[in-house]
């Protein structure tokens, strides 16, 4: 069958679901993805032909998208920042919101006293300097450890822990570090456990977290391919009790982290202000809440007094 034939039946096939960019965005990453070709090979070879045994992939993950199952769970990839991860039915797919987390991070680093902002200074002498820093620094509630891994490629010199309830989780942020190349140190640890691993009897500069914050009263807004394919243990919490996480991770931080030290979280946008509030009951100062690129209350960042 001609290649081009397949790129109409997946928008045949697709239409009622999904806009058309995002149909071609499928397509195309499919055939990069199982072909390795490019995205413009139909404008340099219109007649192309694949065989069955090429075609068979295109068609199971034509299946697998009508189901809406996301695309980065049928490929088994996601990229995050500059990063490809790999991810599956275990940890959540990496979000655009999360890595404007770890860009409000690196650029408080770069802002840091020792480094001193400076207009002048190009972007390679600010990198070497970030580079140099050494940190210690934990990400609670890892998943595929895109935070952790990311902050650990960005600073070298960090040492960077990371921990999650979850030991699939855990094995999936294991292959993500070797597969990117960085020094990530993971721990089964669940925060709301009073019992701690040795590895988190630390002082550590910076500490982060993306925990689940989702509402049980919220799950009507969740779109299908979230509800039936992500896991759940790192979506929701009780709606009686929906700053658990962020209560025990205050309380974790007053003892681990160091004074003048950092604390960021992604948050639920409805609960910005409870989120704020929560953290100055626990004494934190310089409570910062930031929107994300969608304009939703989604980062807060406090320091230990």
């Amino acid at each position: 069958m001609l290649l081009k034939e397949i790129k109409t039946i997946f928008h045949q096939e697709l239409g009622d679901s999904y806009p058309k960019e995002e149909i071609d965005s499928f397509f195309y990453r499919c055939i990069e993805h199982y072909l390795k070709l490019e995205r413009f090979v139909l404008a340099i070879q219109p007649g192309l032909t694949l065989t069955k045994s090429e075609e068979q992939p295109l068609f199971e993950a034509l299946a697998q998208l009508k189901q809406e199952k996301p695309l980065q769970y049928i490929l088994g990839k996601a990229h995050f920042m500059d990063l490809e991860l790999l991810v599956n039915e275990h940890v959540l797919i990496p979000r655009p919101e999360t890595e404007e987390l770890v860009r409000w991070i690196l650029e408080d680093l770069q802002d840091a006293p020792g480094l001193g902002p400076d207009a002048e200074r190009s972007r390679s002498v600010i990198s070497t300097s970030l580079k140099d820093r050494s940190l210690q620094i934990l990400d609670i509630g890892t998943g595929s450890g895109c935070i952790a891994i990311a902050l650990a490629k960005a600073l070298p010199n960090a040492k960077v822990t990371a921990i999650d309830i979850s030991e699939k989780a855990l094995a999936v942020a294991q292959k993500n570090s070797v597969f990117n190349n960085v020094d990530v140190t993971f721990v089964k640890q669940d925060i709301l456990d009073s019992q701690l691993a040795p590895e988190l009897e630390l002082q550590f500069d910076i500490i982060v977290s993306n925990p689940p914050y989702v509402r049980q009263l919220e799950r009507s807004q969740m779109q299908k391919n979230v509800m039936d394919y992500e896991p759940h243990t790192a979506l929701f919490v009780p709606d009686n009790d929906a700053l658990i996480f962020y209560d025990a991770i205050a309380k974790f931080a007053q003892r681990h982290l160091k004074k003048k030290g950092s604390l960021y979280f992604e948050i639920n946008q409805y609960l910005g202000a409870e989120t704020k509030a929560l953290l100055k009951a626990h004494d934190f100062s310089e409570i910062e809440l930031r929107k994300d690129m969608f304009g939703n209350d989604r980062m807060l960042k406090a320091i230990r007094t």
